[in-house]
């Protein structure tokens, strides 16, 4: 209990920056890497079309980096980088909290992105000018990532240390 007492608030914030690298990380990479399936199906096919594929590919991994980037903020806001800084479990559970719009969002919205452009790679293997259109399909899922980004920068920045 003395341990909870002493470190909970960092316990709790250390925890938020994992649920934020963590979720959006996996999420990214299971989008990434559907994506990459699609995208070899198409090069095998036609090789000319490896940088429009690859384009489509680079989309779901957005999430992971919003996710590293709350990490980032809540360790340095931490003291990561420094010295750490004496938490109240109050403030470790409200930095906890910080971390998870965009651990969750990420998560879910990397694959559904991953999804989407999938399927943008099936427009490049017919249509290849069709590009634009297949990177719309695959950007809007992306909104909802970038809502869950600035979540999470505002709930981080509402928490006085």
């Amino acid at each position: 209990m003395e341990f909870m007492s002493t470190y909970g608030g960092l316990v709790l914030a250390f925890l938020g920056s994992g649920i934020a690298v963590g979720l959006a990380g996996w999420g990214s990479a299971i989008g990434v890497g559907m994506t990459g399936v699609a995208a070899a199906g198409v090069v095998t096919e036609d090789p000319s079309k490896f940088g429009k594929t690859l384009l489509l590919q680079a989309l779901p991994g957005t999430q992971g980096i919003y996710g590293m980037l709350i990490g980032f903020l809540i360790w340095q806001k931490v003291g990561v980088f420094g010295t750490l800084v004496d938490l109240t479990l109050q403030q470790g559970f409200m930095i906890l909290l910080a971390g998870i719009p965009v651990g969750f969002i990420g998560l879910v919205s990397a694959i559904y992105q991953g999804k989407a452009a999938s399927a943008g790679c099936s427009i490049i293997a017919k249509k290849p000018e069709e590009l634009a259109k297949a990177m719309v399909f695959a950007a809007m899922v992306e909104t909802y990532a970038v809502l869950a980004l600035l979540a999470s920068f505002l709930m981080l920045s509402g928490v006085k240390i």
